[in-house]
């Protein structure tokens, strides 16, 4: 990809209207079986999205789920309504499935049964092809020539009945998906990538869920400023309860209680009602019906005998954080520094960034304890072992490798 292939913004046309008008929400299994057999009478890559409440409810859940296919046209389908999709899954077992940033979306649609076996990502191709701005309206516009509207991208999708010009916007987003993956499919067969975005379609496609997170707490924004044990202790209480709250009224835990609120309450530790809405964010209309509920979390931490605190968190698995490696170990940070300018420069070269060449945690792994032979093969095997796709290994180990033994002699001549 290169600036003269991208459409001036002067040139692009508004995409106002789906081309069919906006269809008709899908709720009830009549009509979801009508659109199971136009779907399955299409032909060609079906594009899907879905849209979901973050930031306005707990769950992850779709609330919207957009399809288009050639022959079949556009459908949106409430899945509060009809929250089972196995079937249309089972119709389009061997379709591609087209979306924008899969990740985002594939959870939710697995939820609701719907499970793609083939996959193409036009953003991930986006990103392969070296395309500076990734996200759906500027790649229509940019690939397409066409101005797409997201004005309602961060909306509450569980907002019923959803308004018109939402669900318009909600069509408009799969109206041209397929115009865009035909492109973006011609793009990667050119320049010799094609090979390379079906292997990364398929690692995402085959990617185990993400397990829990250790100790979630641990990541409220502002925790850094909390410096004593029983300080941890109160944001361990607060942001359990909030946990439990958002969970049970299917909200936002920030709509619950702002994790500035939990830091500054623990910091404080108030002791009565008054002292704690003297912290602004507890007067809120949603953390006032707790105020006894929080007071009494505050308690429980500031109770908790001395070996039930919290301690610090210790050191993560894998390597510290690289900013640290210069004092804990000069030898590792240099490694580090040869092997990611090694990885920018190919990047460079493939027009891609360094992070979809080569995952960055896997080059700091493969510095951090390198293999005890630093040629092609062995580097090649860490990689591999470090999650690497082949086709990342293939244009990477070299001159990994390379850069590894020959920073190794130099400080062997230096030594």
């Amino acid at each position: 990809m290169t600036d003269d292939q991208i459409i001036p913004a002067s040139e692009t046309v508004p995409l106002l209207e789906p081309r069919e008008g906006i269809p008709p929400v899908i709720e009830d299994p009549a009509a979801l079986a009508a659109v199971v057999r136009a779907f399955a009478q299409g032909s060609g890559p079906v594009a899907v999205d879905a849209e979901r409440a973050s930031g306005y409810r707990y769950s992850g859940r779709a609330y919207l789920v957009q399809l288009r296919r050639a022959g079949a046209g556009s459908a949106l389908i409430d899945p509060i309504t009809c929250p089972d999709l196995s079937e249309l899954d089972a119709t389009l077992d061997g379709a591609e499935i087209v979306l924008h940033a899969a990740t985002q979306d594939l959870a939710c649609l697995a939820e609701l049964g719907f499970r793609p076996r083939r996959l193409f990502d036009t953003e991930l191709a986006g990103r392969l092809l070296g395309y500076e701005r990734v996200g759906l309206g500027t790649m229509v516009e940019n690939v397409l020539g066409l101005h797409l509207e997201k004005g309602h991208s961060a909306a509450d999708w569980s907002h019923r009945p959803l308004p018109e010009d939402w669900l318009r916007y909600a069509a408009l987003d799969v109206e041209v998906l397929i115009e865009l993956r035909d492109m973006l499919h011609a793009e990667l067969e050119s320049s010799g990538k094609l090979a390379w975005a079906l292997e990364e379609f398929a690692a995402i496609l085959a990617a185990p869920p993400a397990p829990p997170r250790t100790d979630p707490w641990r990541r409220t924004s502002g925790i850094h400023r909390v410096r004593t044990l029983r300080g941890l202790a109160v944001v361990r209480e607060l942001w359990t309860l909030r946990d439990a709250l958002a969970r049970e009224a299917d909200l936002a835990p920030g709509r619950v209680l702002p994790d500035a609120a939990i830091v500054t309450a623990a910091l404080e530790q108030p002791r009565t009602t008054k002292a704690l809405t003297e912290i602004a964010p507890f007067t809120g209309r949603s953390a006032r019906r707790h105020l006894r509920e929080w007071l009494n979390a505050i308690a429980r931490a500031r109770a908790l005998p001395e070996p039930e605190l919290p301690q610090p968190s210790g050191p993560g698995e894998g390597p510290p954080p690289a900013n640290r490696w210069a004092d804990r170990d000069p030898a590792a940070a240099r490694r580090l520094a040869a092997a990611r300018a090694a990885v920018a420069a190919l990047a460079d070269t493939n027009h891609m960034p360094t992070e979809n060449l080569l995952q960055p945690e896997a080059v700091r792994r493969l510095t951090w304890e390198p293999p005890e032979d630093l040629g092609d093969e062995a580097v090649a095997e860490r990689l591999r072992g470090l999650g690497a796709r082949e086709w990342q290994i293939a244009l990477t180990a070299h001159p990994l490798s390379k850069a590894l033994i020959r920073l190794a002699a130099k400080e062997d001549v230096g030594g």
